[in-house]
């Protein structure tokens, strides 16, 4: 699969107008039949005050770097190309339904007395009528394993449309807006700030931890910038030196927008 992301001739079928950077989804063939995919060009990507121009690519393949490096089966297989129909970019395989699902049931908004016993509180706002409702999340691990991903690479953009659930299974999409040196987490999973680790999540970022230091690390270092690989390691230090999931900082926005 790596190897077809990274080699194999892209057909685009057309762009994804929903995204607010140039997205298209494309087809490859394969011996046993047609993989489709998502390809993001370099030349796409929108200019953002925060982040360097010209680098959410090369960020969508490390953020998959680090996923695989730490056990994390939820980001699709993603490779980084010099080449494509429209120049470098990031390639993607495609998960879920070929017609996107609008509304995935993750994320939702209630009045106060119905947020649902398996879901978790992120934050309260008001309707046009100035009454209370909640946002919240689903409680599932697998949407645990993707906040403490999110943490790990410093999401900036962790939205509940960039979760996908493919049968029983949960995906994690669009990291373009990951592992910069400076903190920038913004996510709707705030539902499971402050829980301890558990010994697995402790094993798995200790082995992530070293992995930085080797393999990894150098993988890195081709890809992003070295103190951006540094701030990677600083973060899961302090990950395990808290041993719980952060909380959402005081001085800043925390959550995307939209939500969705």
């Amino acid at each position: 699969m790596q190897r077809l992301l990274t080699d194999g001739p892209l057909e685009v079928e057309g762009r994804l107008v929903e995204a607010s950077n140039y997205v298209l989804r494309v087809w490859i063939d394969a011996e046993d039949g047609r993989i489709c995919a998502v390809y993001k060009p370099v030349r796409g990507e929108r200019p953002l005050w925060d982040f360097p121009q010209g680098s959410l690519a090369a960020r969508e393949f490390a953020a998959y770097l680090v996923s695989r490096a730490g056990g994390w089966e939820c980001v699709p297989v993603t490779a980084l190309r010099p080449d494509g129909p429209f120049g470098a970019g990031s390639v993607q395989q495609w998960v879920g339904p070929l017609d996107p699902v609008d509304d995935n049931g993750l994320l939702r908004i209630d009045p106060v007395h119905a947020v649902p016993v398996d879901y978790l509180p992120v934050l309260g706002v008001t309707d046009e009528h100035d009454e209370p409702l909640v946002v919240s999340h689903a409680a599932r691990e697998q949407l645990r394993e993707i906040a403490l991903l999110d943490v790990v690479v410093n999401n900036a953009d962790r939205k509940g449309s960039a979760m996908i659930v493919d049968g029983s299974r949960l995906y994690a999409v669009d990291h373009g807006l990951t592992l910069h040196a400076e903190e920038k987490l913004r996510t709707v999973l705030w539902g499971f700030a402050g829980r301890e680790l558990s010994a697995a999540e402790i094993t798995r970022l200790t082995q992530l931890r070293h992995a930085v230091d080797g393999v990894l690390g150098a993988q890195l270092r081709g890809v992003i910038q070295d103190e951006e690989v540094a701030a990677l390691a600083d973060r899961i230090d302090d990950l395990l030196a808290a041993g719980r999931m952060p909380a959402p900082p005081d001085d800043r926005h925390p959550l995307p927008w939209p939500l969705w």
